[in-house]
């Protein structure tokens, strides 16, 4: 059976490659274009899409004796990535484009070129699994949890897991790199890629400029709709900030909300940022069938977040309703809400 290796340039994918190969594949490398990004940070960090990953993959598939391409999608990406980012931000959300690029562009996108190809398989570098129980495709956690990734991978449906493959997740990221290193990758001690390829300096500001305009500055309110000060753009804060704000204030105050209707900034105490209640939209069932009763499951409701016990409500038009056992820091809206039953993924959607 053939299959289409996504090759980052890192060490994950290649050694992805080599075990797919040595599961008996016919493989194909392969490396999206998705942005012409910065070579490196000033502190040593990577982001992923420079021209040193390509050569990095390319060296690997020279050495594994895989053919190579690099396809070119970054009109794609910057329509389909970029652009939600910077109109979410514009909304006063706060999105997650690494979920998007999963879903838009690894698993969908990249696919459709494979099956150009004759690739049956798209293998990938996550740390995650997949099995099959009872005629539904399952999405589980990574053996090793310090390296999980599944919570980025909740937008896969059925189809999309019945073709995908993920060798690294019974792995832990020592394994992985020794692995590397017996196979003389020159990528063997490359560190991981950091931040979001196409913001490696962390100003989301400039991106959202870039992709439609910023809006202005707009007015600071208490819970109560009084006026504390003016803030310089609702592109600038996040749900859950505290710094930065320029107030001054005599205690401190965080983000509780932002609305993008009039442009203003809500702030309160850190109480006022505690919730139990929490709602979803566009949920995407998983291991788990489209449910219609309540259900008990474990939430994160960030990336390297804990699990939560909570009992999830799910409602008609893929939205569901999340009530946790115990108060928590509210997530931004934008942000991902991923559901488990132990190891499994259950399902996620969007905070609203």
């Amino acid at each position: 059976m053939k299959a289409l290796i996504a090759m980052s340039g890192g060490v994950d994918s290649s050694v992805a490659a080599l075990l797919a190969l040595r599961q008996g594949y016919d493989c194909v490398g392969a490396t999206m274009r998705l942005y012409d990004g910065p070579e490196g940070q000033e502190d040593g960090l990577r982001t992923c899409c420079s021209l040193d990953d390509v050569e990095d993959a390319r060296s690997v598939a020279r050495s594994l004796g895989i053919p190579y391409y690099v396809f070119n999608f970054k009109d794609e990406f910057a329509e389909k990535v970029i652009q939600k980012f910077a109109d979410s931000y514009r909304q006063g959300k706060t999105p997650n484009p690494c979920i998007d690029c999963n879903r838009s562009m690894k698993f969908t996108a990249l696919y459709r070129r494979a099956r150009v190809l004759g690739c049956e398989k798209l293998v990938s570098g996550h740390y995650a699994r997949i099995d099959r129980a009872e005629g539904r495709w399952r999405l589980k956690r990574a053996v090793y949890t310090e390296k999980d990734q599944s919570y980025v991978l909740y937008c896969l449906g059925q189809e999309e897991l019945s073709r995908t493959l993920f060798p690294l997740g019974e792995l832990s990221k020592e394994q992985v790199r020794q692995l590397a290193r017996e196979g003389g990758f020159v990528n063997a001690a490359k560190p991981d890629s950091q931040d979001i390829c196409f913001a490696p300096d962390g100003d989301y500001a400039k991106v959202v400029r870039q992709y439609g305009g910023e809006p202005g500055p707009g007015p600071y309110l208490d819970r109560e709709g009084r006026v504390l000060g003016t803030h310089k753009g609702i592109i600038h804060y996040t749900v859950g900030q505290h710094r930065g704000l320029g107030l001054g204030w005599h205690e401190k105050l965080y983000v509780c909300g932002i609305r993008a209707e009039d442009n203003a900034v809500l702030l309160g105490r850190a109480e006022d940022l505690l919730c139990r209640e929490l709602w979803t939209e566009d949920f995407n069932w998983v291991s788990l069938a489209p449910q219609a009763a309540p259900f008990r499951c474990t939430a994160k409701l960030r990336y390297r977040g804990r699990d939560l016990p909570a009992t999830a409500y799910p409602e008609k038009g893929g939205r569901l309703r999340l009530v946790l056992d115990e108060p928590q820091r509210r997530p931004a809206p934008g942000q991902a809400a991923v559901l488990y039953d132990g190891e499994l993924l259950l399902g996620g959607g969007t905070v609203l």
